[in-house]
């Protein structure tokens, strides 16, 4: 298993969108936060679960995305590095991704 790093960014992100979970219900909210940790153990066990994501990003070769269990519209970003797992963003599936990604470029160096 190699370990998961999740970069501030990221980070940031999850918090955000527990608490505007949580505005309607603290236990959704407990209950994602679980589901992000599993989906971050299942990355670190099998990296190449998901196919690759924004290929065309040059910045973000290797990209991959995978979709929070049992809160499908939350996408979780990362690249598998040769040490570890680099977890670059957490977004909603309704935000222009693309132009997430690359906002968030000066973040994934």
């Amino acid at each position: 298993m190699k370990p998961v790093r999740v970069r501030p960014c990221a980070n940031t992100e999850i918090d955000a969108l527990a608490d505007y979970i949580a505005s309607d219900s603290p236990d959704a909210a407990m209950r994602f936060l679980d589901a992000v940790q599993k989906s971050f153990n299942l990355i670190g066990e099998q990296p190449g679960i998901d196919a690759r994501r924004y290929a065309h990003l040059p910045m973000l070769e290797g990209l991959r995305m995978l979709a929070v269990s049992n809160f499908e519209k939350y996408l979780v970003f990362y690249i598998e590095r040769p040490g570890y797992i680099d977890v670059l963003r957490v977004l909603h599936g309704s935000r222009d991704i693309p132009v997430a990604l690359v906002e968030g470029l000066e973040d994934t160096t």
